[in-house]
């Protein structure tokens, strides 16, 4: 159970920790509008990363099972997906980084909580790469034995948890750290430690028994 609720934890830090357009949009729209909006934005954020570990949890413990001859290389796919993504992760960051160039998105004024909460959850549903990470990452540390609910429930809950924390941090930073973490430097910085979470993972994926 212990190492369910790590797993979690660090593959919900891994996905939420890189501020990028979500993020930036997430920290403008509650300074111009209120702590409680931007908080309703930033569940809707952490409802689509929990949404997607359970996608994965769940498919990937029956993906597991279907393909349990295979799993060795499966597991190796998994790990080299994991690294592919922190690799593109931190080149995209350095290059943005390089050209001072930050990604922009027109804003549309958000009347209430509720609308925030479904904008920011149907924007975060959009990004296929918040799929591929939970899917590799679940399959890849799949072991040959069964997995139980209580322990796939543990780590959809951390990853929501580890989601909901830092976009509710973005989210009542304010003014001071909206600035800090969405300019050229905090962007680079939150790209690289995310990039070398999963490059952790990717390590522990390939090192895990079975």
């Amino acid at each position: 159970m212990t190492a369910a609720l790590v797993a979690g934890l660090l593959a919900g830090y891994g996905i939420a920790v890189p501020v990028g357009a979500v993020g930036t949009y997430l920290v403008s729209l509650t300074a111009r509008t209120s702590l409680r909006t931007g908080a309703c934005a930033a569940l809707g954020v952490a409802s689509a990363d929990g949404l997607y570990a359970l996608l994965a949890a769940v498919g990937g413990a029956a993906l597991a099972a279907a393909l349990l001859p295979v799993l060795g290389p499966l597991r190796l796919a998994s790990a080299a997906v994991l690294a592919g993504l922190a690799v593109r992760g931190a080149a995209t960051a350095l290059s943005q980084y390089r050209k001072r160039w930050l990604p922009t998105r027109t804003e549309r004024p958000v009347p209430g909580p509720g609308r925030a909460y479904l904008g920011l959850l149907g924007i975060t549903l959009l990004n296929p790469t918040t799929m591929v990470y939970f899917a590799a990452l679940v399959v890849g540390s799949r072991s040959a034995g069964p997995v139980r609910p209580a322990e796939q429930g543990t780590f959809v809950l951390a990853a929501f948890v580890a989601s909901a924390s830092w976009q509710l941090l973005l989210a009542g930073g304010g003014a001071l750290l909206g600035r800090s973490l969405t300019g050229h430097r905090g962007r680079l910085v939150t790209a690289l430690l995310s990039s070398c979470v999963m490059l952790g993972l990717a390590v522990r994926t390939v090192l895990s028994p079975g």
